[in-house]
């Protein structure tokens, strides 16, 4: 063999290892890359799972603290509205001594329920008024309470059927009304506003 042709097969050799080092490092290199792939996406996929499951877990308090809520309001105050709107009572006592606002009950049962409530203010400043509030049953039986010193901005009242004493059966109710009389009002001009009356257990 020729010094020159070992040169070459020499050469051709060392060409040769260079390249499949090469392929080597290329291999090696994408394989590492492979694992840290492999190792990143399980942490994702494990953060995912928990971001997940937390997400419907408070989904899940948030749903039982609204129908907590939603129960909780429902079992304290369960209302039949009569009067949604607000109304006035606009007095003059020239020469009249009473105005009043009426609601026809028509017979209606009222032995589920335990309180009368509203809402009332008065619109002179200056004024200081009582309200009579009467009630009416079908047999006859007529019993009124008094508020005094309605307010000049909204209140809300609650008073319980009890206090109506002369009402004994609730069953078959025929009126409901809110008084104004002349000798309970400072002023003999005026005018006093209702909202939300309602009936509540």
């Amino acid at each position: 063999m020729t010094e020159k042709r070992f040169c070459v097969i020499k050469k051709l050799e060392m060409v040769k290892k260079d390249i499949y080092e090469h392929l080597a490092d290329i291999y090696l290199d994408a394989s590492s890359k492979k694992r840290k792939k492999s190792k990143k996406y399980p942490k994702k996929s494990k953060a995912l799972f928990f971001i997940s499951i937390a997400v419907i877990l408070l989904l899940a308090a948030s749903l039982l603290t609204s129908l907590r809520v939603k129960n909780t309001f429902l079992n304290s105050e369960i209302a039949l509205i009569i009067s949604p709107e607000v109304v006035k009572i606009n007095f003059h006592f020239d020469p009249a001594r009473k105005e009043r606002y009426s609601l026809d009950l028509n017979k209606l049962d009222l032995q589920r329920f335990k309180t009368l409530s509203f809402s009332a203010k008065r619109a002179n400043f200056k004024d200081n008024i009582a309200l009579r509030i009467e009630f009416t049953s079908a047999f006859k039986e007529k019993s009124e309470v008094y508020i005094k010193d309605i307010p000049h901005r909204w209140r809300d009242y609650k008073i319980r059927f009890s206090e109506f004493k002369n009402i004994i059966d609730w069953s078959q109710m025929s009126g409901l009304a809110f008084i104004i009389e002349e000798w309970n009002v400072k002023e003999k001009k005026g005018l006093v506003y209702l909202d939300n009356v309602r009936f509540s257990r």
